[in-house]
């Protein structure tokens, strides 16, 4: 049997555990490790296995990762993102569909000190979900909009996704980080835009609030606010200008956010730290175990010879190369309704970077385009994972259908984002050319 014949046995296999339900780090660490043994013997096999491992979890790099999810977790913890919706609440409020404007502003900024669009979409359920429903708004433009403001957590830096991408890429972390910012900030806007033409279009989803708030009220409303954006830029800023390693970006997010944390609590009984250094380490654990499954994966299908003949294939094929990222895009958007994010790019990319790499196009723009495509998945249906949440964070105040009901305008606004992106791709360039 051919190398290539393998590599597609394998590959199919890999889909099918998929389909069955079966743990996707499982799918992918077995099909690896048969798969390699199967190409270059047992003894090969294990001695590759062994060099994954020890390259993965000794490596400096992948400190970041832990380091981002540890200012996540602080900053649930110290309950910033309250902090956040009051604040923009109070700024935008009176604007027609303000509050959903609100919720998305403040969850764009809540996302860049968590990280985790579910983390940020259950924040938001509980804080903005609430106090929409008791003034009036629809339950599927309300509930929607929770949805798809989560999926700003890994366009905005810093990002534990866009780490995962740039270790399974190769690609600098940095630069994707900085990459990924005027997207994140574009894409909450158009996410603005989108309920405000709703809104005007059927006034009746979204009653005004005529609440009124002094500018005294409104510059208070920054008080712990103000601090974690402040946070976030001194990130994105120190990245820019080479202050700090992305490694260091995290150590420094984690420690101010940790602080913020105390002040909010007044003291260290609040932020619960062992409980939250315990969520750090199994969520870490958990994506370190689908990276080195992925990598594995990713070994077997070079080795295989799957990826050559495969991007050779595409490349060759006598089409614009728009037509094969339309392809790829349809992909990704069908696999991310089954599977969450780090699995899905640890699946995926072996096969498409490669080929997207071989027409030429530049692999941090591809990074920013594949976490958009990767989140859009997150939210559409059957198995739309923000929606799921939404739903189960609101009490049985709203169905899943209300959720998925009111999803239309906003999947339109990231489709309009995608296209956006491809057009003018120094949208995510610029910053990262002249860092």
């Amino acid at each position: 049997m051919s190398n290539i014949a393998i590599g597609l046995i394998g590959t199919l296999c890999l889909f099918a555990g998929i389909l069955l339900g079966i743990n996707v780090m499982v799918v992918l660490g077995l099909v690896g490790a048969f798969g390699l043994a199967a190409l270059v013997g047992f003894k090969a096999a294990t001695a590759l296995l062994s060099t994954v491992f020890f390259e993965t979890t000794h490596s400096f790099h992948f400190s970041v990762i832990p380091l981002f999810l540890l200012m996540g977790f602080f900053a649930m913890r110290a309950g910033l993102g309250e902090d956040l919706f009051e604040a923009t609440t109070k700024w935008m409020g009176n604007l027609k569909g303000g509050l959903a404007i609100s919720t998305t502003l403040g969850a764009a900024a809540f996302g860049a000190a968590s990280g985790s669009s579910v983390g940020t979409a259950t924040v938001f359920t509980k804080l903005a979900l609430p106090q929409m429903l008791d003034r009036g708004y629809d339950k599927s433009l309300a509930s929607a909009s929770i949805a798809i403001a989560g999926t700003l957590a890994v366009m905005i830096p810093p990002s534990a996704l866009v780490v995962v991408y740039g270790i399974l890429t190769d690609s600098s972390i940095g630069a994707l980080l900085i990459a990924g910012f005027i997207p994140g900030i574009v894409f909450a806007l158009m996410l603005c835009l989108a309920i405000w033409l709703t809104v005007l279009r059927r006034p009746e989803l979204a009653p005004v609030d005529r609440k009124r708030y002094s500018l005294r009220e409104k510059i208070v409303s920054l008080r712990l606010a103000g601090p974690l954006v402040f946070i976030i830029i001194c990130i994105v800023a120190g990245l820019y200008v080479g202050i700090f390693t992305p490694t260091e970006a995290g150590g420094v997010g984690a420690g101010l956010t940790f602080l913020l944390a105390i002040l909010r609590h007044r003291g260290l009984r609040g932020v619960k730290l062992g409980e939250t250094l315990m969520e750090t380490v199994r969520t870490s654990a958990m994506i370190f175990a689908i990276l080195i499954s992925a990598l594995l994966f990713s070994k077997f299908l070079a080795l295989s010879g799957v990826t050559n003949a495969l991007g050779g294939f595409l490349t060759g094929l006598d089409v614009a190369p728009w037509v094969v990222v339309v392809l790829i895009s349809i992909i990704y958007l069908a696999l991310g309704m089954m599977m969450d994010a780090p699995a899905l790019l640890a699946v995926t990319l072996p096969i498409t970077h490669p080929v997207m790499m071989d027409l030429g196009y530049d692999p941090i723009w591809f990074g920013v385009f594949v976490v958009l495509l990767v989140e859009i998945g997150a939210v559409t249906p059957p198995v739309g994972i923000n929606c799921f949440v939404v739903q189960a964070a609101s009490g049985g105040r709203v169905k899943l259908e209300h959720v998925f009901r009111g999803l239309v305008p906003f999947v339109l606004a990231g489709f309009a984002m995608l296209v956006l992106l491809y057009l003018v791709p120094q949208i995510a360039l610029f910053l990262p050319s002249r860092m």
